[in-house]
């Protein structure tokens, strides 16, 4: 099989951070999504891979280039505008071919082994096997509606009154009929051809679809919240690797990640934390549910449940919270003697300074 992976959004929930950078590359625990998602393509045996690209298709390029990292063969293809999901494969199939392959949405992360979901998939007779999850806000979804035997019956892209709480996961399984379908299918209202219609399509036309339920999480991570709670769930299964000395002023508790040429002086740091290579802290108070990108610099503040990405420096920031940074962040603290918990969401180059009132 070959897999599909899109990564063509233009991450307007995740703004600011993403008027530069593409939502797709922002880091869980110091990886891009993207990347957690072609190890997992990978990890089944999946190596023929096309990406589906658009603004940032630059960047994305620049962060995967042609694959070798993973032993895979990366196939960009250009989507000139986001026109949908169903829209992603239309323009993909001269590198699909007839193949069954996976379409796997570039910023999901799920729990499950991808190796339940595929199994037996390639060599069956099935047209397309769904992914589906309860969730509790099914309205900004694509929503599964199944009837008493279990199968499904009706898909409905982001409704506004529900017929129930399974929500599509962003991973597909199809065979060649999706081609024929996403060309059978008109735009929606939002002008967009939507993976939904063409699934109900092929459902229409008697074809084989079926469909697992996940017993995990699932995370949409084009959202601050979604974003930092996916970076919470896989910090918990770190284990602790120190490539730098830690000095005799330094406490730790739980499970540490510290790159290379890392200094800490005085600071209390509390996992799960990743600390990546290059950084400095001082004086401060770190973690838990922290991700520290290369580089940054930290001094007499306190961080917790947060995302920062490299280059960054915070300097006085006390109570840091739920807290995703760009790249080249500065905040300045140092004005304000006594500050209340701050949860900011700042974008590349931003530079900020708290002061009181």
């Amino acid at each position: 099989m070959k897999g599909l992976i899109l990564a063509g959004g233009s991450g307007r929930r995740l703004r600011p951070i993403t008027h530069k950078t593409a939502k797709q590359l922002v880091p869980i625990a110091n990886k891009p999504i993207l990347h957690y998602v072609i190890e997992d393509l990978v990890g089944v045996g999946i190596t023929e891979l096309g990406i589906v690209v658009g603004d940032t298709a630059q960047e994305i390029e620049k962060s995967v280039g042609n694959g070798s990292l993973w032993d895979a063969n990366i196939t960009y293809i250009k989507q000139e505008k986001p026109l949908g999901l169903a829209h992603a494969v239309l323009i993909s199939e001269p590198f699909l071919g007839k193949e069954k392959f996976v379409m796997y949405l570039g910023d999901n992360m799920f729990e499950d082994s991808l190796h339940d979901v595929v199994d037996g998939f390639e060599k069956s007779s099935t047209n397309a096997r769904l992914l589906l999850a309860k969730v509790h806000n099914p309205q900004s979804f694509g929503v599964a509606e199944v009837d008493e035997q279990g199968a499904i019956k009706g898909l409905v892209e982001k409704p506004e009154n529900p017929k129930s709480d399974l929500a599509l996961v962003g991973v597909y399984l199809f065979d060649s009929t999706i081609h024929r379908a996403v060309k059978a299918i008109e735009p929606s209202n939002r002008g967009e051809l939507e993976i939904t219609d063409a699934i109900q399509w092929m459902i229409d036309e008697n074809q084989n679809v079926e469909h697992r339920t996940l017993k995990g999480w699932w995370i949409d991570a084009g959202k601050k919240d979604p974003l930092l709670l996916c970076n919470e769930l896989i910090l918990e299964k770190i284990e602790s690797l120190f490539l730098s000395q830690i000095g005799e002023t330094v406490t730790l508790k739980g499970e540490i990640v510290v790159g290379e040429n890392v200094e800490i002086i005085d600071s209390n740091i509390q996992g799960p934390i990743v600390i990546g290579s290059g950084v400095r802290i001082e004086r401060s108070d770190i973690g838990p549910y922290v991700s520290i990108g290369d580089e940054c610099k930290i001094e007499d503040s306190s961080v917790e449940r947060s995302v920062i990405m490299e280059k960054s420096h915070l300097s006085g920031v006390t109570q840091l919270t739920k807290s995703v940074l760009g790249r080249e962040v500065e905040i300045d603290g140092k004005e304000s003697e006594v500050q209340e918990p701050t949860s900011l969401m700042l974008g590349d180059g931003t530079k900020v300074n708290l002061k009181n009132g």
